[in-house]
């Protein structure tokens, strides 16, 4: 069992207050309301797990045990339609007894924190043992169920792909036949999973028409091809180009799908519906809600076209629409503060963070390196002189963490960087890291390629320049196709990125006297190793940048900071290496299955671009499908870490707060807000300047005389 963890995360769908029998379970990060009608497409969506581990991802336990569902005899094989009722019953009952264990868990552990006596505390003990065993009975039993799904499902063999892409032509009289050969080159392999006497024959390269027909290939989805397509499809082939092939082959097999389901027309028209499905699922928000001629264009035919002739057609609308208000309800949510205080309480109830909390009773110190151990918070009360700079800083945008501010803390700039001397560092690392949280869940696997044509560079400061200037060109180094829709998301990351980089800096240099340098400096680096070690690296680099900047490096403060406050500086440099030494290094082991985990964008668009960096094509015009299955495997680390999210509880206060200064400080001249703080300069002793007064005196006396 412990296997299988790899690849699927326990994502559950809420507790409702609906009969058992309309129990949904949410798969992979997609729980879609599906009609009862059509059991088959619960999710087509494989899930980042797939993209990432390919076809290592159902392993030969997941494949002995589905051998075995739905025998009645030993002797005997089984139908498809036996192990699925056969695994629906088991689920059931084990996502029943795990939804009751969990509820009381929960009642046990208020209970615990009124009474706090030794035998609530064992028992409690117990049940965060069984509720693990429990959750990874029920991880399995998703995870065979979608292989069960995906399993030699609708799929054909590969010298059947021809006929795919013959079926959608129109022109099919002026069309000379196509082999194989001339759509996809393979490259041959004795070792797979499959354990094949003869070898295996793994795809290498495709021409564009190719790639597509490969989708209908026959283990396409337990090989992560699917999945790994969805990532990457856009460097060769524009979303009008992927939508029109899928609507091709259903339009010319829709006729004749249902009359027999084991010939290859019905086969092609269900596994362009499993594709379309994926899509959507996977890509809605990348593909569609940009794109409203795209999204015009599949309403259109499903309504005139699927509709009258298959119930396939609602199911297709009502997902439509189900997508769309999910990415309307994420456009506007955490806009004000009774909405954060609603969803706070809401995901109280879920079973999903209910697991994270669980989760959290594991190992805190989560990076892999032997460092020093953590040194706690300086405690600091200074009492100062209230310093501004309003000449320095720009006018407020609101448009990086938040669009609107509560009245109440209208004034929170007024109270400098006090409000961060009284919060520990652990407190604000947490609200710092559901901020972070909040704009890393809504970025996408697909936001982090073809960055260069977005200006995204190598070095921070020309990220800076080039999101700063707010046109980009992206004719420069623009791998997608021209006609290609990318959505720019990637760019706020940064944005937020350097607006915290900023502040951090910002807060330093403002400060008037070195010994309130020195509280926020250790403050700093205090939170900075919070956040590396409970594995928010987007925050922990963004605060090492801002102690790196050039200015503030320079402060006569770190000349007097405590020797064990100043390591943490090398410990956080040490990370950086770590993260821009291997791509995948945060995949590592088994932290990132259980624990939550926030990436560095800039390091992770990074890795990509070297991933991107050579020609996508060989010689004879097939693409390269070895280099896009590398760069889909990067790339589905996004979904992993969003797998898994922070349960901190939120403080609102302090969070609109953190905003505020965030903001006011977002755009700010560093050097400026520096040169009028004399703090910032190193100053000469008064005994000496004196001496050195009285010893020039005296010269010059000596010299009359």
């Amino acid at each position: 069992l412990q296997s299988s963890d790899c690849c699927i995360g326990p994502g559950f769908a809420e507790e409702n207050t609906e009969p058992e029998e309309k129990t949904i379970i949410k798969i992979a990060g997609n729980g879609y309301l599906v009609s009862p009608s059509l059991p088959d497409f619960h999710s087509c969506s494989a899930g980042w797990s797939s993209a990432f581990y390919g076809a290592d991802c159902f392993d030969s336990e997941v494949r002995s045990y589905m051998k075995n569902l739905g025998k009645q005899k030993s002797s005997e094989s089984q139908n498809i339609d036996a192990k699925k009722v056969e695994l629906e019953q088991l689920l059931m009952m084990e996502t029943k007894n795990y939804r009751k264990t969990i509820k009381f868990y929960q009642k046990l552990l208020q209970k615990e924190r009124r009474s706090k006596g030794p035998e609530t505390k064992s028992m409690l003990t117990k049940l965060r043992g069984q509720l693990q065993e429990m959750k990874s009975k029920v991880q399995f039993l998703e995870l065979v169920k979608k292989y069960i799904m995906y399993a030699e499902q609708w799929g054909v063999e590969s010298c059947v792909l021809p006929t795919v892409i013959h079926n959608g032509r129109t022109d099919i009289m002026d069309v000379a036949p196509m082999d194989e050969s001339s759509l996809l080159l393979y490259y041959s392999t004795e070792k797979h999973h499959c354990n094949n006497q003869n070898g295996i024959r793994v795809l290498q390269a495709g021409t564009p028409l190719g790639l597509m027909a490969y989708l209908y290939s026959r283990n396409a989805f337990l090989d992560g091809y699917v999945q790994q397509f969805l990532y990457t499809f856009r460097y060769f082939c524009t979303q009008e180009e992927f939508l029109q092939f899928l609507l091709d082959r259903i339009s010319s097999t829709l006729s004749s799908a249902n009359l027999d389901p084991s010939t290859s027309l019905t086969k092609i028209c269900n596994r362009s519906f499993y594709i379309l499905q994926a899509w959507i699922e996977e890509c809605y928000s990348i593909d569609f809600a940009t794109n409203t001629d795209l999204l015009l264009t599949l309403k259109e035919f499903i309504s005139s076209k699927v509709v009258p002739l298959n119930g396939y057609g609602e199911h297709f609308l009502s997902l439509l629409e189900d997508a769309s208000s999910r990415k309307s309800v994420n456009i506007h949510q955490c806009s004000s503060m009774d909405k954060w205080e609603e969803e706070s309480e809401e995901d109280k109830t879920t079973l999903h963070s209910l697991c994270k909390k669980l989760s959290e009773d594991v190992s805190r110190k989560n990076f892999n390196r032997k460092l020093p151990k953590s040194v706690g918070p300086i405690a600091q009360n200074q009492r100062e002189r209230l310093y501004t700079f309003p000449s320095v800083l720009p006018k407020p945008c609101y448009n990086s963490f938040t669009e609107e501010f509560p009245v109440s803390f209208a004034k929170a700039d007024e109270m400098g960087p006090y409000l961060l001397i009284e919060y520990s560092a652990q407190q604000l690392f947490c609200q710092l890291t559901l901020l972070q949280q909040e704009v890393f869940h809504k970025c996408h696997p697909v936001h982090f390629l073809n960055s260069r044509a977005l200006g995204v560079k190598d070095r921070s400061v020309a990220v800076q320049k080039a999101v700063s200037t707010g046109t980009v060109s992206l004719q420069v180094c623009n791998l997608f196709l021209s006609k290609c829709i990318q959505d720019q998301y990637l760019l706020q990351l940064l944005r937020n990125a350097d607006s915290i980089s900023t502040w951090v800096a910002a807060e330093i240099v403002t400060c008037h006297t070195s010994k309130l340098q020195v509280s926020l400096l250790s403050k700093f680096l205090h939170i900075a190793k919070c956040c590396y070690e409970q594995r928010n690296f987007a925050t922990a680099m963004q605060i090492l940048s801002g102690l790196e900047n050039l200015i503030v490096r320079q402060l006569p403060a770190w000349k007097i900071l405590p020797a064990k406050v100043a390591e943490i500086m090398e410990e956080l440099k040490a990370v950086e290496v770590f993260l821009k030494s291997d791509s995948l290094c945060l995949m590592e082991g088994e932290r990132f299955k259980t624990l939550p985990t926030i990436p560095s964008a800039h390091v992770l668009a990074m890795h990509v671009q070297q991933l991107e960096t050579g020609g996508f094509t060989m010689t004879n015009g097939a693409h390269k499908w070895t280099k896009l299955r590398n760069i889909a495997k990067v790339v589905s680390q996004v979904h992993a870490f969003q797998e898994n999210p922070y349960t901190y509880t939120p403080d609102f206060k302090l969070q609109s707060y953190l905003r505020r200064r965030i903001t006011h400080f977002k755009d700010a001249d560093i050097s400026a807000l520096a040169a009028d703080n004399c703090a910032n300069f190193h100053q000469i002793p008064a005994e000496k300047h004196s001496r050195i007064i009285q010893d020039t005196l005296r010269r010059m006396k000596a010299t009359f005389q």
